[in-house]
């Protein structure tokens, strides 16, 4: 009789758990997530690499440690998005709204920034081409207001 209340009770708690627990790390590599919605998300450590995410909506979350190699955000919400020590190398930002977002240390070298908003985003550390410098510097305004810091001096814009 205990055992088989034992088993009972087991498999009413496997029921219950989630298949994917919260903390895991997803990997939506080479997937095509136009108009997906991640916002106000916790997506640390997800890879992204090679999607699309064309109009997508990643305002909110927590991106930190994530990998965005190759990813194409054309026309996506970034907005107040914490992207400390992403990889977004070789990423496509047109159109894409980076208000407030926080790029500490991410690497971002070989990254297009065409038609982007930056107001109050904080690029402390984060390697950028000459182009995409002068590009991001042209448009650089505002204050972030997580790390306090001047959008155009995590630049370095003279």
């Amino acid at each position: 009789m205990f055992a088989r209340l034992l088993g009972f009770s087991a498999a009413a708690l496997l029921l219950l758990l989630p298949l994917q627990p919260s903390w895991a790390i997803m990997n939506h590599s080479q997937q095509v997530l136009v108009n997906a919605d991640f916002s106000n998300q916790d997506l640390r450590g997800d890879t992204f690499n090679l999607a699309n995410l064309r109009e997508a909506n990643l305002s909110g979350s927590d991106l930190e440690g994530s990998t965005l190699f190759g990813a194409k955000l054309h026309d996506a919400n970034l907005s107040n998005t914490n992207l400390r020590d992403s990889t977004l190398d070789s990423a496509i930002f047109d159109g894409t709204d980076l208000t407030n977002a926080v790029l500490e240390d991410a690497f971002a070298f070989n990254t297009r920034f065409k038609n982007v908003t930056i107001t109050g985003a904080d690029f402390t550390n984060v390697p950028l081409r000459g182009d995409a410098l002068t590009t991001l510097c042209e448009v650089a305004e505002g204050t972030n207001p997580i790390t306090g810091r001047n959008t155009a001096d995590t630049l370095g814009c003279s």
